[in-house]
């Protein structure tokens, strides 16, 4: 963004990653808004309601071994030199509704899943019987209750399974599938807009000019978005000039819940993003003590919340994950997201910066983590790698074979 014989200035103040992090987390607001939507479509969205059961689950007792349906006392002190003998008066299935009633010495044949017959109190597994005519042995004793799933014992009526701010997973969604219901209301997706902004940035599918590299941090950045529960919406590239990050700024606040910009964070002569940041709204924090990732800047617009983010890509997705990542999250009454650490001895020693906190990037093989960081540009620098570490900003060296905690990407 800088012009030839331009001067540069400093940045005039950078705060700690604590700060950055507790400045910004108190200017967000989780969306407020719902949608009714089907449960087909429901998977990882942030449920705006309690769910209450109208139903038991299961609706009535059923057997949970393939088996024999039978009084629990017929079968007491059963065993394989001395087996018990009932008779067998028909057999039962999933689906079929009972037209029997037993009665002690009797049996049924029944299959898992079948409701439990009128009489009956547990279930002999098929694997300790033996089967003469309509005559069964039965070489193992059982219990009241034993291989049954009792009416209401996974959900009972009246009660609520799960509640507003639940994320809908695979196993909550089928929570919500046995009690028989639709629809759901969830909370609208945070809407984020993304520019990339550099003149030496080529979109994807043009040819590239001398001097000019493919647009990465897109991609990239709609991908933090997505996995965090949001909608990207992408604005393409803009140009390096006032006018034009203005436009696509004020194009983008009337919709997004959430601005990004990258590239055009870092101090020139001009500070275009800044300058229209502060114009509109208050500058959360222009600076960070991060590694990669100084540049980062944060503002609040009308309730809004826009970045800046470097342009290199490794330091775009490091701050991606450090601050992007949980803003979505946060508005969208999403968890904490706390990635899965593994322990693992430093494979090298590493010299870090006193005063910043340092992130860089490993591969794990068999136990040891090797530094994968080449440098900010460098996009295979977390491509190629499993996690990352996080250097704490008062420690100036890691030792070789130290351990570590690896943050799995």
């Amino acid at each position: 963004m800088s012009k030839s014989g331009s001067k540069t200035k400093p940045f005039k103040e950078l705060i700690s990653l604590e700060s950055a992090q507790e400045r910004l987390f108190d200017h967000i607001k989780p969306i407020s808004a719902t949608e009714d939507i089907s449960l087909n479509e429901a998977l990882n969205r942030i449920l705006a309601q309690d769910i209450t059961a109208g139903i038991n689950v299961p609706p009535f007792a059923r057997a949970a071994m393939d088996g024999y349906a039978v009084v629990a006392e017929d079968t007491y002190n059963a065993s394989d030199l001395k087996p018990k003998l009932l008779k067998c008066i028909g057999a039962i299935y999933a689906g079929d509704e009972p037209a029997l009633a037993m009665t002690q010495g009797q049996c049924v044949s029944i299959a898992t899943g079948a409701m439990l017959p009128d009489g009956a109190n547990s279930v002999a597994m098929v694997e300790y019987t033996e089967e003469f005519g309509d005559e069964i042995k039965i070489h193992k004793s059982v219990h009241p209750g034993e291989n049954v799933s009792k009416r209401g014992n996974d959900i009972q009526e009246g009660t609520k399974p799960l509640f507003d701010g639940y994320e809908l997973t695979a196993s909550r969604i089928g929570a919500v599938a046995a009690l028989g219901i639709q629809r759901v209301e969830v909370y609208l997706k945070p809407k984020v807009a993304i520019a990339g902004t550099g003149n030496e940035i080529c979109p994807l599918g043009q040819e590239l000019k001398p001097g000019q590299v493919y647009d990465i941090n897109t991609y990239t950045l709609a991908s933090v978005v997505k996995s965090s529960g949001g909608e990207p919406f992408l604005l393409g590239l803009v140009n390096d000039t006032r006018e034009a990050l203005a436009e696509a700024f004020k194009k983008a606040i009337e919709f997004a819940d959430i601005v990004v910009f990258s590239g055009g964070s870092s101090v020139g002569e001009r500070d275009l993003l800044i300058d229209i940041f502060s114009a509109h709204g208050k500058v959360l924090f222009h600076g960070v003590q991060l590694k990669p990732g100084k540049p980062v800047l944060a503002a609040v617009v009308k309730d809004r919340i826009c970045f800046g983010f470097p342009g290199f890509p490794t330091s775009c997705l490091t701050s991606a994950l450090i601050f992007l990542g949980p803003t979505v999250r946060k508005l969208a009454h999403g968890q904490a997201y706390w990635p899965k650490t593994v322990k693992a001895k430093l494979g090298r020693r590493v010299p870090s910066t006193l005063g910043r906190t340092q992130v860089l990037t490993v591969k794990i093989a068999e136990g040891v983590a090797q530094p994968a960081f080449k440098e900010s540009g460098a996009i295979t620098s977390m491509a190629e790698a499993d996690g990352y570490i996080v250097i704490p900003s008062n420690v100036d060296l890691v030792e070789k074979d130290e351990s570590v905690e690896v943050f799995l990407l």
